[in-house]
């Protein structure tokens, strides 16, 4: 028997979540300008030069978005013949960008905090109280718009929001304090913080879309699961040349050989619908039948 090959070319499937996220990060970036331009005006009414440069800060923050949503967009694009397996991984290079941005601002900001230990500075508190309440609505609107999406690409542009939400909830807390007590300290103490926090984030994200670009297996698939029900098919003899690895986190894609001798079609559907659960939408399959001599097995032996 020769080798019968299969596809299921479902590069496109995921048309409805793929345009959802597209809108989540547009909607933050649009969010996070409007935030800036109103963190500039204020900086300039109040004579704030910690509230201005985070104004500057903001708009750096919406060159990383505009980006992102750049790559998210060209990432729903189909197959073609240049990039077989379609544009998927480009929400991928968006999520690596954010995350670099992201590190080394946070490094910036880290460094600047622990100056600001042993030269404390006086904030105006009154007006950072006010703007706190802003940037906290705003931010968090942002926030929840990405915090819904399932891709890496929207996970960082989440991690990088929330940078400033958590930033401007430490100047709502320390401007109230500052209210009724002079103790400037806790601003470089919260900011110190809120960076380790956002560090150890950064270095998951980096990790998880690392893990992808090397073709790892996807960590929420159960592999040994898949396996069972894919050899307790009707008319499988056994399997073997077994391959799954993921797209972006989310689209997974798989190649296997299958021992049959009949039924092929019957098999294929069934195959293709079990893979369907684990988010696998591009099957490759490859017919054998028992008397064939895969170059894999020799390999094995």
């Amino acid at each position: 028997m020769g080798h019968n090959h299969t596809h299921n070319h479902n590069l496109g499937s995921h048309n409805s979540s793929e345009d959802s996220s597209t809108k989540n990060i547009l909607t933050a970036f649009l969010l996070n300008f409007f935030f800036a331009i109103i963190e500039l005006i204020g900086g300039i009414f109040t004579n704030s030069m910690s509230i201005l440069s985070d104004s500057i800060h903001d708009f750096g923050d919406c060159i990383s978005l505009g980006i992102a949503f750049v790559l998210q967009k060209k990432s729903n694009q189909r197959a073609n013949e240049k990039y077989s397996y379609g544009y998927k991984r480009f929400s991928l290079l968006g999520s690596i960008f954010l995350s670099g941005v992201l590190f080394v601002s946070s490094i910036f900001i880290l460094v600047e905090a622990v100056k600001r230990l042993f030269n404390v500075q006086e904030v105006s508190a009154q007006g950072m109280l006010w703007l706190a309440i802003v940037g906290i609505v705003v931010n968090g609107a942002a926030a929840l718009s990405v915090n819904r999406g399932k891709s890496l690409n929207e996970r960082a542009v989440f991690l990088h929001i929330m940078e400033d939400v958590l930033g401007w909830i430490g100047v709502l807390v320390i401007s109230i304090v500052m209210i009724f007590v002079d103790f400037p300290i806790l601003d470089p103490i919260l900011s110190i913080g809120i960076t380790l926090w956002v560090l150890s984030n950064v270095y998951k994200n980096l990790r998880s879309a690392f893990k992808i670009l090397l073709q790892r297996t996807p960590e929420d698939l159960d592999v040994e699961s898949l396996k069972k029900e894919i050899e307790g098919v009707k008319g499988i003899i056994s399997t073997h040349d077994f391959h799954i690895w993921t797209q972006d986190g989310i689209s997974h894609v798989m190649t296997i050989h299958i021992v049959a001798n009949h039924n092929l079609q019957s098999i294929k559907e069934e195959v293709r619908t079990i893979a369907e659960k684990y988010n696998i939408y591009h099957l490759t399959i490859e017919f054998e039948d028992e008397n064939y001599n895969c170059e894999y097995i020799k390999d094995k032996d």
